[in-house]
């Protein structure tokens, strides 16, 4: 009975730990898409679009170098601590910092020195002032690494939330400032230290977080070199210790590399085709992927992250009942979440669609480009859908021990993507819209070939009718209604001395909230949703009281 309650604690504790991860990366997707609105106004698509291409290769290099080892780190040591070699834990953790020093330098030298070989034309400079970041931020990532080994993810959390808050404090204030140096004289010079700026927004951020976790470290320093003095456990030779790092890391970063190339790649064969086969200015280049990559995209990441959120405290279960051979209970269980991730996925897609030009409006008002923007959110939504799905079935899908598939299906759906995405650009005059479709072409495939899968090895019966279509005829009619509600109120507010921007801003608000009562209202009057269904969405109880108190549950 004992080791029944220890286990059931162990659990709670375990999906407590991930759901504060999980709701600290919420936070920073919201701080991250609140900032781009003001620095979008300071330096313009133009900058967004030297900044969005510079970041996307910085990304990458990032996970080759550093991105990574917290994951790594974490399962390394974690499984020392398990067995109580306090020492050779720590003597790995001290390992990992040589590690990163050394492949984080690396990657700092590559990033400076190839800028202009990685990037077409201006970026080079802006990716240029990312290259410190990539050094300092191996240093945090085996910090975090360290306190999730010993299964706090507090401190991580934390550290993710001072980061991006200070990396939107110094983005706009960088921006400010270095814009202002430019002039308005040269607007493309403007627009590059805009982006200049912003990058080092990015890069203070990382600087404070690190801190953070270095402070928090030394106040567990004393705690730590107690449990290290009374180990008695022979310890590793360093050599044993850099291989297992070798060892560990290298799938880490392979997995993540191919899983997140897609992006950068995107960038690439988009600039260099455009200015280079079509012969299109930089400026204009820059101009149409800064709508695309911080406009459009940024703004569907966030309902993505609040279904990977929901997932995140269900996936841990798969694991465990499929490790114990229960697989049948396993499938139940994927079903259950895919229901839930459809539940929250298909309505805030339909939601974007509906209300693309309202929501770009209140966080991108700039109207030279409000209209190009709406539209591309409009192609994009779907993605969310698409994304939170392949989100649950890559967990799945590692839960499961089949890690490999993920990485190959990504890898497929990379190649088909970056042909299709090079057939567009050189034979169409699609421009930023090819990047829409490339990406609901790669985020489709991901969900199909992980799916194909995953239902090989999981006995999951889904009833598609609760599943699938109850959802979307609930979201159909709470896009149309919410449409209909804004035009509505827009009109009758209009007829005030408010501006166009809070008449906007009211009536998107009176939209979404007619729209969530009218989803739910739908969605369980059919029968596509039970009150245990909604007490699985986050903060489902709270949810589930409201919809009785109003007596639509």
């Amino acid at each position: 009975m004992e080791s029944n309650t220890d286990n059931n604690n162990s659990k709670k504790g375990l999906l407590f730990q991930a759901g504060i991860l999980a709701i600290a990366g919420v936070i920073s997707r919201i701080i991250g898409l609140l900032y781009g609105s003001p620095l979008a106004a300071i330096i313009g698509d133009e900058g967004n679009g030297y900044y969005g291409a510079a970041y996307a290769i910085y990304t990458i290099v990032l996970l080759i170098s550093s991105y990574s080892i917290p994951s790594a780190m974490s399962k390394i040591i974690s499984g020392k601590l398990a067995v109580k070699e306090y020492r050779n834990a720590h003597r790995i953790f001290r390992c990992a910092l040589v590690y990163v020093a050394v492949v984080g330098g690396v990657g700092s030298l590559v990033l400076f020195f190839a800028a202009d070989i990685l990037v077409a034309g201006r970026s080079a400079l802006v990716l240029r002032f990312f290259a410190p970041t990539i050094f300092l931020f191996g240093f945090l990532g085996v910090l975090r690494g360290y306190f999730q080994a010993h299964r706090t993810m507090v401190p991580t959390s934390l550290s993710q939330l001072i980061e991006q808050v200070f990396n939107a404090i110094v983005s706009i204030g960088g921006a400010i400032v270095l814009t202002n140096m430019a002039g308005r004289e040269d607007p493309a010079k403007r627009a590059v230290y805009g982006a200049i700026g912003s990058a080092l927004g990015t890069g203070s951020g990382v600087v404070i977080a690190l801190i953070f976790m270095y402070l928090v470290y030394r106040y567990n320093r004393k705690a730590i070199s107690v449990r290290i003095e009374k180990d008695k456990h022979e310890e590793m030779p360093n050599k044993e210790i850099y291989k297992m790092i070798l060892m560990i890391v290298t799938p880490f970063i392979l997995s993540t590399f191919i899983y997140n190339l897609s992006t950068s790649l995107n960038s690439t064969l988009f600039s260099r085709i455009l200015m280079h086969v079509k012969n299109m200015e930089e400026s204009s280049v820059a101009y149409q992927y800064g709508i695309f990559s911080r406009k459009a995209m940024v703004i569907t990441n966030l309902p993505i992250a609040l279904a990977s959120a929901a997932a995140a405290a269900m996936i841990p279960e798969v694991s465990t009942t499929f490790a114990r051979g229960e697989i049948k209970e396993a499938g139940h269980t994927v079903s259950r979440v895919t229901r839930v991730i459809l539940m929250i996925s298909i309505p805030c897609a339909v939601g974007l669609f509906a209300l693309a030009r309202p929501v770009m409006m209140i966080l991108f008002p700039q109207k030279a480009s409000l209209d190009e923007a709406a539209m591309l959110l409009r192609f994009l939504a779907v993605t969310v859908v698409f994304y939170s799905l392949s989100t649950v079935t890559n967990a799945v899908l590692q839960g499961i021990g089949k890690v490999n598939a993920p990485v190959i299906n990504a890898l497929i759906a990379l190649v088909i993507q970056s042909a299709v995405l090079t057939i567009l650009l050189v034979y169409t005059e699609l421009g930023d819209i090819a990047l829409c479709i490339v990406t609901i072409v790669y985020s489709f495939m991901m969900c199909i070939l992980n799916n194909v899968v995953m239902v090989k090895k999981l006995p999951i019966t889904t009833d598609f009718k609760k599943t699938y279509i109850l959802p979307v005829i609930s979201s159909a009619v709470m896009g149309a209604l919410a449409f209909g509600i804004y035009e509505l109120a827009a009109l009758l507010i209009g007829r005030t001395a408010l501006g166009d921007y809070f008449v906007n801003l009211i009536s998107t608000i009176i939209a979404v909230f007619a729209a969530v009562f009218v989803y739910f209202l739908v969605l369980i009057k059919s029968g596509g949703a039970s009150e245990e269904d909604i007490k699985r969405f986050p903060k489902g109880t709270a949810i589930a009281g409201l919809l009785k108190r109003i007596r639509i549950l």
